[in-house]
This record gives C-alpha cells, sequence and structure tokens, in this order.
C-alpha cells in the first residue's frame, strides 16, 4: 500500500478544512489581541507613559502572533489552491490594503520611540490604530462576502478565473455589518488582554471599552444571524456529491438558494458554535466588569471559537461560494489539491504544529505579568 492511501482523500480534505478553521482562530485568538490593543490606542491611554505601557503588553509577542496568519495563508495556498487564486486576485485592493495596514504597524513599532517629540509619537501612536483597526474590519467584510457569495466563474474551457467585482460592491451593508463585528469582537479581546496585562489608567478605561464591545458584540452577532435567517440566500448543491472526485468545481451543479442555517437542522450539535459565540461574549462582559484577568480572556477566546466556527458549520461543505454562477462555488469536496499534497502537508503539520504551540506558549510563560510605568521607564531599553 502506498503510504497516503492509509488515509483517505474524502478525510484529508475534511482534515484540512479542519485545519484551515483551526489556523484561522489561532490567528484571531492570537494576533486578534494585538489588533484589538492598537485600535484601542488613542482611547485607553492619554500620556506617552500610558501609552507605552499599551504597547509594551503587545510588543514582545506580536510577531510570532503573525505566524498563524502566515500559515493560514501557506495552508490557503498549499491545500486550496483555487481558493487562495480566486479570494488573492478578487480581493486584490482589500488585501493591499490590510497588508499596507500590517506593514505600517511594525514600523510603528519600531520609530515610535526614536525622537522625544509628542508630534512624532503622536503621529506613530494613530499608525498604531490604522494597523489595528484597518485588518479587523476588513477581514470581517470579506467574511460577509463570502457568505453572499463572490463575482467569480470559472470558463470551463480551460478553468480560467473570472473576476467581475469591485471594490467599493464590497462595502454592502451586511458586509459592513460582519465587518463591525468582527472590530467590536477584537477590541472586546484587545480590552481583555489590557485588563490582564496593563496596570492603572489602561486597565481600567480597557474595562470601560471592552464591557461595551462585549455587548456590541452579542448585538451584532445576533443581527447578523437575523440577515442570515431572512436576508441572505445560502447555497445549495444540486447534483451527487462526490467527496473522493477530481478537484474540479464544474463538475457539479448548485444554486443561489435555501438557508445557510439548514445545516443546524440537519445537525444540531452544529449549535454549540453560535452558543459559544454568544455565551463566551456574556461571560466576556461579566468577567471584565467583575475584574476576572484570566477568565476574562478565556471568555474571549471562546467567543471568537464560537462566532468563526458558526460560519465555517453554516457554510459547509461551501467554502467560497460564486454569485456569478453558482456550479463555479468551491467547495471542500471539489478545490483542494492532490491527495498526495494534502497527505504530505498533514505530516509536516503534525510534525511542526506542536511544535510552534510549544514554544508560543513557553514564550508567554516567561513574559508573564503586568505591564506597568515602572516597567516602561526602565533605563535598560528593553521597553518601547
Amino acid at each position: 500500500m502506498i503510504l497516503h492511501e492509509l488515509i483517505d482523500y474524502q478525510t484529508l480534505r475534511l482534515i484540512w478544512w479542519l485545519l484551515l478553521g483551526v489556523l484561522l482562530i489561532a490567528f484571531a485568538t492570537t494576533d486578534g489581541f494585538d489588533l484589538g490593543v492598537g485600535t484601542l490606542l488613542p482611547f485607553v491611554a492619554k500620556t506617552d507613559t500610558e501609552r507605552r505601557v499599551a504597547i509594551n503588553t503587545v510588543g514582545p509577542v506580536w510577531e510570532g502572533n503573525q505566524v498563524w496568519l502566515i500559515l493560514g495563508g501557506g495552508a490557503i495556498f498549499a491545500a486550496w489552491p483555487p481558493l487562495y487564486a480566486v479570494s488573492f486576485s478578487g480581493f486584490y485592493l482589500a488585501m493591499f490594503a490590510i497588508l499596507f495596514a500590517l506593514i505600517l504597524r511594525p514600523v510603528a513599532f519600531k520609530y515610535r520611540s526614536k525622537r522625544e517629540s509628542a508630534r512624532w509619537r503622536n503621529n506613530w501612536d494613530w499608525a498604531l490604530f490604522v494597523g489595528g483597526f484597518v485588518p479587523s474590519l476588513i477581514f470581517g467584510v470579506a467574511v460577509g462576502n463570502v457568505l453572499q457569495g463572490v463575482p467569480f466563474r470559472f470558463d470551463p474551457a480551460d478553468m480560467r478565473i473570472f473576476y467581475e467585482g469591485t471594490f467599493f460592491g464590497l462595502l454592502n451593508p451586511y458586509a459592513l455589518l460582519c465587518g463591525l463585528l468582527s472590530v467590536a469582537m477584537l477590541v472586546m479581546h484587545g480590552a481583555s488582554w489590557l485588563v490582564l496585562k496593563a496596570s492603572g489608567p489602561v486597565a481600567e478605561r480597557a474595562r470601560g471599552y471592552g464591557s461595551v464591545a462585549a455587548l456590541a458584540v452579542i448585538v451584532l452577532f445576533a443581527l447578523g444571524g437575523i440577515f442570515l435567517m431572512f436576508g441572505v440566500s445560502g447555497y445549495t448543491i444540486t447534483s451527487e456529491i462526490n467527496s473522493m472526485g477530481p478537484s474540479n468545481p464544474l463538475l457539479k451543479t448548485a444554486v443561489h438558494e435555501g438557508s445557510w442555517l439548514a445545516n443546524y437542522g440537519a445537525h444540531p450539535w452544529m449549535m454549540i458554535a453560535p452558543i459559544l459565540g454568544f455565551v463566551g461574549a456574556a461571560a466576556a462582559f461579566i468577567g471584565i466588569r467583575a475584574g476576572w484577568e484570566i477568565a476574562t480572556l478565556l471568555f474571549s477566546k471562546i467567543a471568537i471559537l464560537g462566532i468563526i466556527s458558526t460560519v465555517g458549520l453554516s457554510m459547509f461543505p461551501f467554502i467560497l461560494p460564486s454569485s456569478l454562477d453558482p456550479n463555479s462555488s468551491l467547495t471542500a469536496w471539489d478545490a483542494s489539491s492532490s491527495h498526495m499534497t494534502l497527505f504530505i502537508m498533514l505530516v509536516v503539520s503534525a510534525i511542526f504544529l506542536p511544535i510552534i504551540v510549544a514554544y508560543t506558549a513557553w514564550v508567554y510563560k516567561v513574559l508573564w505579568g503586568k505591564v506597568d510605568a515602572d516597567t516602561v521607564n526602565d533605563k535598560s531599553g528593553h521597553a518601547y
């Protein structure tokens, strides 16, 4: 028996669909609080010392947290090539805006303290805000558009991809609602992190903003579900599903009908995802008001897990539906790499993911403790 045949093609596709979700959740729960702190920076910190306290809560870990974004992009490229091709070409300007913001962030971290000028530092602080707010918003807007369907199609003759949307077409009401939910979710997470890691006025202000953000998450998540129920049609495969077949989206037929909530009727256990989203956000609100530090961050992570899982479970097996030609929609069963490629990637992931998790856990253990004014004013030069 050939080694890669130890796991059948259908199982490998399902495993990589799950792993893609794991990587997205890992990014949102780690680098997500970095983005949230950046978004909150102009509001929770009023003086230079307070802003340095907020910055130094994420300064030592933000680079390591971004590894999950890189892993997620790499997984899409290697495991789901058509998804990579469509999303990175169709969302080109949106991706460019995200990359600009993410590139601006490390520059701001490194250059902010190079001069004593208040104007200089204030400008870089707003750059950190842009580096946190813009990706948070656009990631959510992208998810909102995916749920509605993206205007692309495949040419049956040569499988060329044609994208017929515009950048401003992405800014529709439902997508903006999802964008606001994403911002609220990561602001809640960033505030939870500041309550845990910061001290003094920064932590106190973070409690207030985090409380509002947690309530906003509950309201916006509920509104998103109501829109899915009554205003946003789902997609349905109308032909026989061949989960072991070749990776060719045009071998199936699909329609832009039905509801994204149909999976919950067929598989009631999936309801645990939206329940975790609501319960996690409600618990985070209670925790942040009660002064629970570690528990609040954990509750915030649970909310993120539930919200992102809700999207994935609602859409399964669709990964990227097409509003232009539903038959071109990408699913977990017809948009993957080859059997051999998925198996090799799984072996590599089984080796390196535990190493990344172990190293990340060790870093957080070493850096455990609060950041205060004395820490950032220490003359040793290790603080931003």
